[in-house]
């Protein structure tokens, strides 16, 4: 005979096993310093003894309020966005606020869907990457009325307040390093450019820069495996290039790793730089030089700014973080 689960304790079952009225209850879980100790104390008896958990769905509906934020990022596959998202969610907790995240694939269609699902569930504000975006999903902000903040990008005439960096300053430090160390045919690795805003800003950094470098682009899935495809498509093993410059870390790595594979030795046969400064930059062998974003703090600045727009109404103001070139020991002078 199946056992039968046991019944979560309610508001009313809690009241009727303490002897008081619900009201009372409630003030006990949200004021407990208005009430008598004598009842605050029998109130928490009955409490644990039922093993009563506050619904947090019945809060909501009883304030008003989820604190619940959304943020929409285009994977979890990768450290790109991981130091970003735990330091928003770690700063939104100090607010009292939870963080859900909802991923994309940097496809309009499924943004707007899981954008719907966080309205859904009543998200107080929301994060978006970037500021290329359908325009239903516009359409759906600008209905409903949630603080929209974007991340990773800045553009201080946006739509919405833009908390990030300068992507073209960052690819353009990558370049200016490469070429102060003699490098002059360059392979320029990136991820898919239609769908990536920030990828683009990138790729036109490397574009404007003032050099007799010779730049060839190649695009790629945002990968490890993306960036080893590249390579190993190469002729030659690639040596007609002194250098490749990899508008991300993640593909940086899998440069590095198939480049080691074929026998070319970094960095004396050929520099490798990437962009982000993923915790693994400085793991892998040789260390990889690259230019740092500053994801943490940009994180924190984002939930505070969000936390404070949605308690007071202050809509944020944007802000660029400045980006930094980290040297360490996969770039080198180039070998006449």
């Amino acid at each position: 005979m199946p056992v039968r689960e046991r019944k979560r304790a309610n508001l009313r079952d809690v009241a009727k096993a303490a002897g008081v009225s619900v009201a009372t209850v409630s003030r006990v879980l949200n004021t407990p310093e208005v009430v008598l100790k004598e009842t605050r104390l029998q109130v928490e008896r009955a409490i644990a003894e039922l093993r009563f958990h506050p619904s947090a769905a019945a809060r909501a509906i009883n304030s008003g309020r989820t604190k619940i934020i959304g943020a929409l990022i285009p994977s979890l596959d990768n450290d790109t966005y991981a130091l970003t998202i735990e330091s928003i969610e770690n700063r939104l907790g100090d607010f009292g606020l939870s963080l859900v995240v909802a991923t994309t694939a940097e496809d309009p269609k499924q943004e707007l869907r899981r954008a719907q699902d966080l309205v859904n569930i009543g998200v107080e504000g929301l994060f978006l990457p970037g500021v290329d975006h359908s325009d239903a999903l516009h359409d759906l902000i600008e209905r409903t009325g949630i603080p929209t903040v974007v991340i990773s990008y800045f553009q201080p005439d946006f739509i919405y307040p833009t908390i990030g960096y300068d992507n073209q300053k960052a690819s353009g430090l990558s370049l200016a390093h490469l070429i102060e160390l003699g490098h002059r045919n360059v392979a320029v690795v990136h991820g898919p450019a239609a769908s990536n805003d920030r990828t683009r800003e990138r790729a036109k950094g490397v574009s404007t820069v003032c050099s007799d470098a010779a730049l060839a682009f190649f695009e790629t899935e945002l990968s490890v495996a993306g960036g080893s495809t590249v390579v190993s498509r190469l002729p030659n093993n690639g040596e007609n290039f002194d250098a490749f410059l990899c508008l991300s870390d993640i593909l940086a790595f899998g440069v590095l790793f198939e480049l080691q594979r074929r026998g070319v030795l970094v960095p004396e046969d050929v520099s490798i730089i990437g962009i982000h400064d993923v915790p693994a930059s400085e793991s892998v062998f040789p260390r990889l030089s690259t230019v740092r974003l500053p994801a943490q703090q940009m994180g924190r600045k984002a939930a505070e700014a969000m936390a404070k727009w949605i308690e007071d109404g202050t809509r944020p103001e944007s802000e660029c973080f400045d980006s930094q070139l980290i040297q360490r020991e996969t770039t080198a002078p180039r070998q006449s």
